[in-house]
């Protein structure tokens, strides 16, 4: 379902800012002016057809189940939108928010279907950097080698995992291995090597899925998912220099540059996804690791995966 184009869709999404009971406010684009023109795309996978996106047939599915996005706001907007969704066939129960807001349990009691966020800017354990004064700067030290507690700690819970990250790599970084700082990501600081990003996100990325693959108390049938990095949403300059998107169509193939960072990342999670793959063969067993391809249309690429589009996600029927 990778390998398609977008096309257009004269009935607009499955859901709207009007539609969703669940929708945060400040995530509400048409309200604050987004031309909904992005929203009349869908997905047309190569070589088949894909079906409306049905909240009755995705619980029936998933019933007695527990599906958790684990990552950073992207993350997040994956679950809002599957939040948006899936009330037209069942109103869900807030069970469990946490004082940042950044771990959140919705239950479905008549399909006994839990829906979770959990947040990880790196999948690894990572404190802010503090200043001279002790307050937190934007930098992070991120443990390498050790992993971060909040996500994994909640893996035996889970049926279905939804990985995704790679954009807190781009300020400036310190990784750690062993107790001792081995090097930095944009840092250029004497007598510290300056690794690059793909180099970090290949670290933490392999280091989370073979926890995934190893948990020894999660369930056998863990199914694991990759969204791969995410494109810019903006262009013409950085989301702090006049960046902007006033896209309402998806790039075409020939607009694509297979040259940018995003695609070296994109690179290095699939390769890590392979390599997963190979290592529970080997093992004989193991959870199930899946990667989608994502390149929707404000971002820097031409193909996407069939849950998203324009700024807002649109879930289809992945499932």
């Amino acid at each position: 379902m990778s390998l398609g184009k977008w096309v257009r869709e004269p009935r607009g999404p499955v859901y709207t800012n009007l539609t969703c009971p669940t929708l945060p406010d400040f995530k509400n684009c048409q309200k604050y002016g987004k031309d909904p023109g992005h929203l009349f795309w869908q997905w047309q996978p190569d070589g088949c057809d894909l079906p409306r996106f049905s909240p009755e047939r995705f619980l029936a599915v998933v019933r007695g189940k527990r599906l958790a996005f684990i990552g950073d706001s992207l993350a997040r907007n994956q679950m809002d939108s599957l939040l948006c969704l899936l009330p037209q066939a069942e109103a869900p129960t807030a069970v469990h928010r946490d004082a940042l807001d950044r771990f959140r349990t919705w239950h479905f009691p008549a399909h006994d279907f839990t829906l979770m966020a959990m947040w990880t800017e790196f999948y690894s354990h990572a404190a802010p950097v503090l200043d001279a004064g002790g307050k937190p700067t934007a930098s992070f030290d991120i443990h390498l080698d050790r992993l971060g507690a909040g996500w994994t700690s909640r893996l035996p819970e889970l049926d279905y995992a939804v990985v995704s990250g790679g954009n807190w790599f781009f300020r400036v970084n310190y990784l750690w291995e062993g107790g001792r700082r081995v090097g930095c990501v944009n840092c250029r600081e004497a007598n510290l090597t300056n690794l690059v990003i793909a180099y970090a996100v290949r670290r933490v990325v392999r280091a989370a899925l073979e926890a995934i693959a190893q948990c020894r108390g999660c369930k056998p049938g863990l199914a694991t998912f990759l969204r791969t990095y995410t494109p810019d949403h903006f262009e013409h300059g950085s989301w702090f220099s006049g960046g902007y998107c006033n896209r309402t169509r998806p790039l075409e193939e020939g607009e694509v540059s297979s040259g940018s960072i995003g695609w070296e990342l994109r690179r290095a999670q699939i390769e890590e996804v392979a390599r997963a793959r190979e290592a529970a063969l080997t093992r004989g067993g193991g959870a199930e690791v899946a990667w989608r391809r994502r390149w929707p249309g404000c971002r820097a690429e031409a193909r996407a995966v069939p849950w998203v589009t324009g700024a807002r996600w649109r879930w289809r029927a992945v499932w």
